[in-house]
């Protein structure tokens, strides 16, 4: 049976972010291998080819994710088609209560960026099969894994090998991971009874780098700043979080009363809603592993935690989760210790239990917050928003929180 260090179980950007991560940080002897069951694209020479897609779905980095992905060294391949965000503006719709926050406030040059998914992967692909150091299987799978008493016993489909040993299998193969299921880790789920109906809209005005999050008595509504693409000069991401009937019906309606109801709900910050590209929608449910690491295994990025979408949190946390679980690892080998052994992955869950509980309860209890309809909290959440304009320290802890930074640097204390 062929030996490995590391499987990752997994290819998506959580998974192919990992494998840089460990090649990174790990030994140079350190084996590392990461196993993707969908085709991927065949390699290129040189930097991917893209243009950006008007309908292409896209994703939020946070700070904290562009300090990890330049620690990386993958900041300036990926900077090429990102969109900054430089402001964020917060409202509740139809009460008094805004603020906006500026990254120019804090010395930073944005507070954030916008990357389409379809660049993101690409790029993590390409770098990843620059880098060299990483065993790619692929199409493949794993579909059991027993553990023993060096790590776990893995059965493959797929891509020769078919069976591999590994000293620590991290199973990354999304929010319904099969694999997690088998393993007999237990998800906690939440539902939240509502939809999130994503696209991208083209407006009349110019974003000028800011990301809108208004807040509603039907859920949250996120527009964020995207790059420009043919014929649509100003565009920017959706995220609607509605009532499940009302977003099948949105999701299905002519264009122009879709763009009617949105409008009537965002405003007009951004001139005139002109078009829609495709829409998607899907049920948002809250799930989390308590359990997230045994002897030989760990489970991470949607795996381990799926979010609410409000604020964007999830993929960026799940990227100080690699940071942390990197940092554990190399430290743990450095002392000749397994990176399967339980008590080394024991210090990884520790070190990321309170960032992991913070971010899913901010995800979690924002929108509710705002879709009460207690006046005399209403008033209270008014005076919140508009405070942080006038208290600097509080604004800068929020901020702080809301980019990753308070876990990334509390990482480092």
């Amino acid at each position: 049976m062929s030996e490995r260090d590391v499987v990752i179980a997994g290819g998506g950007m959580a998974g192919i972010s990992l494998a840089l991560a460990l090649a990174k940080r790990l030994p140079a002897h350190c084996r590392i291998t990461l196993v993707e069951g969908f085709a991927l694209p065949p390699a290129v020479a040189t930097a991917p080819d893209y243009h950006p897609s008007f309908d292409a779905r896209s994703t939020a980095l946070s700070y904290s994710s562009e300090r990890i992905y330049r620690s990386l060294g993958l900041w300036p391949l990926l900077q090429r088609w990102l969109s900054p965000i430089e402001t964020i503006h917060v409202s509740s719709r139809g009460h008094f209560g805004s603020t906006l926050l500026r990254a120019a406030d804090y010395g930073w040059p944005a507070l954030g960026h916008v990357v389409e998914n379809a660049w993101l992967g690409q790029a993590l692909l390409h770098a990843l099969r620059a880098e060299g150091r990483v065993e790619l299987l692929n199409p493949a799978r794993v579909v059991a894994a027993q553990p023993t008493r060096e790590g776990v016993a893995l059965t493959l489909e797929g891509e020769a090998p078919h069976s591999l040993h590994a000293a620590l299998l991290v199973v990354a193969d999304g929010a319904d991971s099969g694999l997690r299921e088998r393993l007999g880790v237990a998800a906690t789920e939440k539902s939240y009874r509502q939809h999130a109906l994503i696209c991208n809209v083209g407006t009349a005005e110019a974003h000028a780098g800011c990301a809108f999050e208004r807040f509603t008595d039907e859920g949250p509504l996120a527009l964020l700043p995207l790059l420009a693409t043919v014929g649509v000069p100003h565009r920017s991401a959706l995220v609607w979080t509605l009532p499940p009937e009302r977003a099948l019906h949105l999701l299905e309606c002519p264009e122009d009363e879709f763009l009617a109801a949105l409008q009537q709900r965002f405003g007009y910050r951004l001139g005139r809603l002109q078009q829609a590209g495709a829409r998607h929608a899907y049920p948002l449910t809250l799930r989390h592993c308590d359990e997230q690491v045994r002897a030989g295994i760990a489970v991470m990025g949607n795996a381990a935690h799926a979010l609410h979408p409000v604020a964007g949190q999830g993929f960026n946390l799940a990227l100080r989760d690699i940071w942390a679980l990197c940092e554990v690892l190399a430290a743990g080998m450095a002392k000749g210790q397994s990176p399967g052994a339980l008590a080394v992955l024991q210090q990884y869950q520790a070190r990321q239990r309170s960032d992991q509980r913070r971010t899913i309860e901010f995800s979690d209890r924002l929108p509710a917050l705002f879709m009460h309809n207690d006046p005399m909290l209403a008033l209270a959440r008014d005076l919140a928003l508009s405070g942080l304009d006038w208290v600097a320290p509080l604004k800068r802890a929020f901020v702080a929180h809301a980019a990753g930074l308070e876990a990334l640097e509390t990482a480092h204390e």
